[in-house]
């Protein structure tokens, strides 16, 4: 069993928990700075585990939110960070209503592998209440959520992301800066919700992606034909490929094959 020790306390590396504790404060700092968070912004971190992150994040706002699961990381941070507000727990559990307090959260974190489309997508959800998202995550999945169309990478997160927020890679993160070592490279995106939804039925829309991307190698009329009336698109090419329309140009035929005809006896 892998144990990392810090300032006096030393915890069994849970891998379910997919702990990765990263070393180089280079890089936490270009995170920090990256972000471009202020002393009066609210800010919540993901997972601050022995605080690397966390100590460059409170010498520009000395008072915020973290959300760690550990009980001995927790207990930890509350001690090194007696100004911090802890939350014991899951993020994915988290009343993010409640924490942003009426205003809008930037959110900063070294998010686990294992669940980061979830917390993409937790923090999408709750996008109304977010200002800009910084997070490490494994580096290909950040290279799948800033594709662009036409690229192996390019596929449904991408365009349900892009869709609703600016996504942009940051920067690469070797393997050799965390304790224990990861099996893969890490990178920085930084992610901030868009002012409007280009849709309404959000949670259409999302489904429409996942059937547009249903057999990548097939055309958007042989995925989308079983679902939806096609005849009512007059400004696409039906037999393009879903992997060659931008997020803008999703949102547009989305609303072409589910709006309701016009009223013409108005």
């Amino acid at each position: 069993m892998t144990r990392v020790e810090y300032k006096q306390t030393e915890i069994a590396v849970k891998k379910n928990l997919g702990q990765n504790f990263l070393t180089d404060r280079n890089i936490t700092r270009k995170i920090v700075r990256m972000s471009g968070i202020g002393p009066r912004d609210r800010i919540l971190e993901i997972g601050p585990g022995f605080g690397a992150l966390t100590r460059e994040i409170a010498e520009i706002c000395p008072e915020f939110t973290v959300i760690e699961k550990d009980a001995a990381l927790a207990s930890f941070i509350r001690e090194e960070f007696p100004a911090l507000h802890v939350i014991e727990g899951d993020f994915l559990e988290a009343n993010l209503t409640s924490l942003a307090q009426g205003e809008k959260l930037h959110v900063l974190g070294n998010i686990p592998y294992y669940i980061t489309t979830p917390i993409l997508f937790r923090l999408l959800d709750n996008r109304h209440h977010i200002a800009s998202e910084t997070l490490m995550m494994q580096h290909e999945v950040a290279e799948r959520l800033t594709a662009e169309p036409g690229t192996k990478e390019y596929g449904i997160l991408a365009v349900q992301l892009q869709s609703f927020c600016r996504v942009e890679y940051l920067f690469k993160v070797g393997k050799k800066v965390f304790r224990p070592k990861p099996e893969v490279d890490s990178a920085v995106v930084r992610i901030a919700p868009r002012e409007t939804s280009p849709v309404i039925d959000e949670e259409g829309f999302r489904k429409f992606i996942r059937t547009a991307f249903q057999q990548r190698r097939k055309t958007l009329s042989n995925n989308l034909k079983k679902t939806f009336d096609l005849s009512l698109v007059t400004s696409f090419d039906l037999q393009r490929r879903a992997e060659s329309l931008t997020p803008e140009e999703f949102s547009k035929l989305y609303l072409e094959l589910t709006l309701p005809p016009s009223n013409n006896h108005a």
